[in-house]
This record gives C-alpha cells, sequence and structure tokens, in this order.
C-alpha cells in the first residue's frame, strides 16, 4: 500500500463512524416514550402478571397497611323436616303389672289346664278362661274382667260328676260343656269342649241327628296325629263309641257344634292323649 493514501482512508473511516453514531440518535429519538422499558417477548423474558389481578376477598384478612376488612358471610341453613307426632302411648303390656301370671297360677291351683304360668296371655290361658267361666256359669268370653276376678277369689275345684267314680277316668260335662280328667283319684286336667250341636247331617245318602251320647264308655281304638275322616281330619282321636272320640279341632266353640264327637283344643290334643291310656273310662252326663 502507497503510505500517502492512509490519511485520506482514515478520515473516510471517522466521517463513516459519525454517520452511525448520528443515525443511531435519530431512531433513539424516534422510539415511542416507554418503550425502552418493554422487552421484546423471547428465551428467557418473564412475563408480569396483570397489576390488577382478580382475587376472591377472604372473610377477613389483614392488609399491609395493617386495615382490617371484613365481609359478610351469607349462611344458608337447610329448613328442618317436618315430622308429624307420633302415636300416642299405649297401654301397658297385658300382664305386665303380674296379673296374668297371678290369673294363670290361680286357675292352675283350681285344676285348669294353663299349661307353665309364664305370665303370657296365650291361647292356653284364655281356653282355661273360657273353662272357668263354664264351670262357674259366667258369660263365655274367654277374657278377664270384674266379674271373673271376683269369682276366682271364692272359687273352688268342680267335683266329681261321678262320684266313687274310677280313680282315672274321664268326665263330659254335656250341660258345662268342659271335660274333667282325674288321674289317681286327683283332677289333673279341665278342659273346654264342643260336643254334639244336635243338628241333623247327612253323608253319602246317610243322614243322622249330631248328638254325642250319653252313658259309661271306654276308650278304644287310639290313632297318633291325624285321622282322616268322612266329616274331615281328627287331631289324635280316643275313639269311645264307635266312631265318636275325644279328638283335637282347630275349633272349639263356645256351645255344642260338633257332629257328636268331643273336641277338644289343639294345643291340648297330642298331651292329652299320652296322657290317657286305652280303656279308661268315659263317662258323659
Amino acid at each position: 500500500m502507497n503510505t500517502s493514501t492512509t490519511p485520506i482512508v482514515k478520515r473516510l473511516l471517522v466521517a463513516a463512524t459519525v454517520a452511525s453514531v448520528a443515525a443511531a440518535g435519530a431512531l433513539v429519538a424516534l422510539r415511542p416514550a416507554g418503550a425502552a422499558s418493554q422487552r421484546p417477548a423471547g428465551a428467557g423474558a418473564s412475563l408480569q402478571a396483570p397489576a390488577a389481578r382478580a382475587s376472591a376477598p377472604p372473610s377477613s384478612s389483614a392488609s399491609a397497611t395493617g386495615a382490617t376488612r371484613t365481609t359478610r358471610t351469607t349462611r344458608t341453613t337447610a329448613a328442618r323436616p317436618t315430622t308429624s307426632p307420633g302415636p300416642a302411648p299405649g297401654p301397658a303390656n297385658p300382664g305386665a303389672d303380674g296379673s296374668v301370671l297371678r290369673l294363670q297360677q290361680r286357675l292352675a291351683s283350681l285344676g285348669y289346664d294353663v299349661g307353665n304360668p309364664d305370665g303370657r296371655l296365650g291361647q292356653r290361658t284364655s281356653a282355661s278362661v273360657m273353662a272357668f267361666q263354664k264351670v262357674e256359669g259366667l258369660p263365655r268370653t274367654g277374657t278377664a274382667g270384674a266379674n271373673l276376678t271376683a269369682a276366682l277369689a271364692t272359687a273352688i275345684p268342680p267335683r266329681p260328676l261321678v262320684p266313687g267314680g274310677e280313680a282315672t277316668r274321664v268326665e263330659v260335662d254335656l250341660s258345662r260343656q268342659v271335660l274333667l280328667f282325674w288321674e289317681n283319684g286327683r283332677l289333673a286336667r279341665i278342659l273346654p269342649v264342643s260336643t254334639g250341636s244336635g243338628s241333623r247331617y247327612c253323608v253319602a245318602g246317610s243322614c243322622q241327628s249330631a248328638v254325642t251320647p250319653k252313658g259309661v264308655f271306654h276308650v278304644g281304638r287310639k290313632v297318633p296325629g291325624v285321622d282322616p275322616g268322612p266329616l274331615g281330619p281328627l287331631y289324635y282321636p280316643m275313639y269311645f263309641s264307635g266312631g265318636v272320640a275325644i279328638h283335637g279341632a282347630p275349633s272349639v266353640p263356645t256351645a255344642p257344634a260338633s257332629h257328636g264327637c268331643v273336641r277338644i283344643p289343639m294345643y291340648a290334643a297330642a298331651s292329652f292323649f299320652d296322657q290317657v291310656p286305652s280303656g279308661t273310662a268315659v263317662y258323659v252326663v
């Protein structure tokens, strides 16, 4: 290179530098106000969240200035379900005061078949009350009342229908509709019964009157369980006069209603069957 041209080149470079600086200044002057604080989004750039951000106010909070802000809280209370009043308390359970137990014990002492006195008013106790009412000539309701209580206070065991009869025998009282069972000279059992209604009935073209025969008989054929018959099933029958038997029946009305047999309550059918041996005397009076 020719050294004589060096100063000229230097001056050209200086002039170019000055022009660049001036152009840059002009660009700065033309940039909008506040643009210098904006940074282009790019790698490493963080985006600021808007200054006014909606947030749910707490129910009570302390601000940076120490002031406490309290917001009202609306509480919704569910309506309480309405309930209708329950039924009024009923009377105490029958016999809860011991009256049924005393009734059973008193009936048992007189020979009525209440089973094991337990203070519970069931079918067996009601049937025994019925039998007592029949013997004493009271209304046959099967329920206790003032007249029953009064009669129990002075009652004595029924007298034998056949004084001097066998020590072990069955007595059927047609007028009072009860059965007395005497065992070894002791009155062991009193049961309510229903005997022949006296009505006329027909079976397979043969008609006759529903009558329980009177007289002295003896237990003959005994059938354990159910013995089917032309007039319906007989439960634990003990025949004492032809087809006439002492047997259990689901229905033992207060009055005569059978075809001639002696109906006894179902609860007594099996045990009475076992208690009365074949050959036992049966008195129907």
